[in-house]
């Protein structure tokens, strides 16, 4: 016969209301207790019914995330800590991708509420007016957003971008470029902003631009004509693409432009030269905001990041 909550809730000594919170709303179990209940839980081959609990409890044990490019390497290690975090805390994790599409986000964004029980968004493309309407539907954590009454974690990009261009400055670079991403982006929003902070640079500020390998081929040829010695790119993605057309046009990097970029992908650190960048908490990110949407937790989380210096920088010609 299957094992139902009540032979579970019999072994572990407790009683049936609190095998069901355990397995519904974990944190509001008592840490000892949860870890009894679970163990016995798993010894006996006890599996909740989910849909059973969706009909009693409204919830459905499902959340979603939502991302702007799954092709993009800084997604997956968010996604993978995401999904660790869902599953540690017994619910399942739905995926999609908008393709950068505000349009497509807030159809997903609508069709997952059917779904899920509340769903993380991250690096959203949508106006604040499109998001905060979408709040009014389900639950989410926006990731790499800002926005008053919901909860969200960010990465301080803008600290990493100062550290970048401190870092150009430092090796002597004066007339630099930025190379922008999306117009919808808070992340490029915010970068834009921490260059302009960065004393003794001459900084053009070119885009937007695709936040992909062809969105910085596609400026290289404006980056080799406007006499800059030193690009900071919007991602990872973005600084490849641009040092690789570089290349192309026989301007060499290091040796006439230093390029960094921002994310610390597998790419990035794959890619020759090996790529100077800026390194973001994906994974902390995914965790933290899996956390708090399910405990319904409204908070801001900020999270550090720092620049990793690799093979992508030097001083410009002339100085040793």
């Amino acid at each position: 016969m299957a094992v139902t909550i009540r032979d579970v809730a019999h072994a572990s000594g407790v009683h049936v209301s609190t095998v069901s919170r355990t397995f519904s709303a974990p944190h509001m179990v008592n840490a000892e207790t949860r870890t009894r209940v679970l163990a016995v839980a798993e010894k006996l081959g006890y599996r909740p019914n989910r849909a059973a609990r969706a009909l009693t409890t409204g919830r459905t044990g499902n959340l979603g995330l939502i991302v702007a490019d799954l092709a993009n390497p800084f997604f997956p290690p968010l996604i993978k800590a995401a999904q660790a975090a869902a599953r540690g805390q017994d619910y399942h994790l739905f995926v999609a991708d908008t393709d950068e599409n505000p349009v497509e986000e807030q159809d997903l964004v609508q069709a997952f509420s059917k779904q899920v029980d509340g769903i993380v968004l991250c690096s959203p493309r949508s106006s604040n007016k499109a998001l905060e309407k979408l709040a009014e539907t389900i639950p989410f954590v926006l990731v790499n957003r800002r926005m008053r009454g919901v909860p969200t974690v960010v990465m301080d990009v803008a600290q990493g971008a100062r550290a970048a261009m401190g870092h150009l400055a430092g090796l002597g670079h004066r007339r630099v470029a930025l190379v922008a991403g999306p117009a919808g982006s808070w992340t490029s929003g915010e970068i834009r902003r921490a260059v302009g902070e960065v004393p003794g640079l001459d900084t053009l500020v070119i885009g937007p631009n695709a936040p992909t390998e062809e969105g910085g081929a596609a400026v290289a040829e404006r980056v080799a004509e406007a006499g800059v010695t030193g690009v900071l790119a919007y991602n990872d993605l973005v600084a490849i693409g641009l040092i690789e057309a570089l290349e192309e046009r026989g301007v060499s990097v290091p040796g006439d432009v230093s390029v960094i970029g921002v994310d610390d992908s597998v790419t990035g650190r794959l890619h020759r030269p090996k790529l100077t960048t800026v390194a973001m908490p994906a994974a902390d990110a995914g965790r933290m905001a899996v956390d708090l949407l399910i405990k319904s937790m409204s908070a801001a989380t900020v999270l550090e990041t720092h620049l990793v210096v690799r093979e992508s920088t030097a001083p410009p010609k002339g100085i040793p």
